[in-house]
């Protein structure tokens, strides 16, 4: 099984590659080889597996071309252009998140392959005017570019599995906490700064109010919901390949109590509130009432408790 990993540099790119060396095996084969490609070439050596590195540029078909051969069987899309970026920078939100996702598919289309391309989308395609509450079957109604554009990706992922060209499967993201690393660019960003900075004694900034209700999932779960979703039959997945990744929705004063629970009470006095109106504008807009039952029923799995998402940020990254 040749496995490659595109965004592969990434917080989430690196623990799917951890997991699926731990693991060994994917779809009932063994696992020979994962390559990560990034727009730098990511150095990671582990385990039994042999993995490689190497620079990926998707706005580039002959570079996507390289990364993407005959003998690739499966294909892990989390290379974006993150939410904040992507709605101050159109272009390149569009160059990225749009053109590169199609440059993907295409390298596929023309290899005649048919290899499983899992695509990474976010809940960032809900939103606006939409019934409560939502999940795979509500219309999308974006109301960032990068929502739009994630949108736009999921259609491409459905329609290139019909025609047969991949095995494509779309997963929406709930915001990944706590990732561990340096804040980027993301306007989902704080969900994580505003308890891992604190977990390592410095102070954090938290732009809106305690009250803020969202979706969330841990890193750990995330990267094991990727290799659940690889394996997924074809079948089981009908006329629609888009599933809802399971999250849990919590308040911000959830997070940092369960924060307290699990680190004592220091951390939280390192958190100063002080509101973000143009970040608001933007995460104003995302849902958080969100189903995933169809995804449950095939086997993902959410965390039981915000306090675990901490425990896990401790046990695999503190430090």
């Amino acid at each position: 099984m040749n496995i490659l990993i595109i965004g592969g540099g990434g917080v989430v790119g690196r623990k799917l590659a951890s997991a699926l060396v731990d693991r060994g095996h994917l779809m009932g084969r063994d696992i020979t080889k994962i390559t990560l490609a990034d727009i730098a070439d990511p150095e990671l050596k582990a385990g039994s597996v042999h993995i490689t590195g190497l620079a990926c540029d998707i706005t580039d078909p002959a570079s996507v071309s390289e990364a993407i051969t005959p003998e690739t069987d499966v294909i892990y899309h989390l290379a974006a252009v993150v939410s904040a970026h992507a709605e101050e920078d159109f272009e390149a939100g569009m160059k990225i998140n749009l053109d590169g996702t199609r440059n993907i598919l295409e390298r596929c289309r023309t290899l005649g392959t048919a290899p499983v391309v899992v695509f990474t989308s976010s809940i960032a395609v809900y939103g606006g005017d939409v019934p409560d509450p939502v999940g795979e079957q509500s219309f999308l109604n974006p109301q960032t570019s990068y929502g739009m554009q994630k949108a736009v990706g999921e259609l491409m992922v459905n329609d290139y599995s019909r025609k047969g060209f991949v095995d494509g499967r779309a997963v929406r993201l709930p915001t990944i906490s706590v990732r561990p690393g340096k804040p980027n660019r993301a306007a989902s960003g704080f969900m994580s700064s505003i308890l891992r900075e604190p977990l390592n004694g410095q102070e954090a900034v938290c732009p809106v109010g305690e009250e803020f209700l969202h979706y969330y999932l841990s890193p750990r779960l995330c990267a094991e919901n990727l290799v659940r979703t690889a394996e997924i039959e074809a079948g089981a997945l009908g006329m629609n390949r888009v599933l809802q990744m399971p999250g849990r929705t919590w308040s911000i004063r959830q997070m940092i109590d369960a924060m307290t629970a699990v680190a004592g009470p220091d951390p939280a006095r390192l958190i100063r509130w002080e509101k973000d109106e143009a970040l608001l504008k933007i995460v104003g807009g995302w849902r958080f009432d969100i189903r995933a039952d169809r995804a449950l029923g095939l086997g993902l799995i959410a965390d039981d408790s915000f306090e675990d998402n901490i425990r896990y940020y401790i046990e695999d990254d503190r430090g």
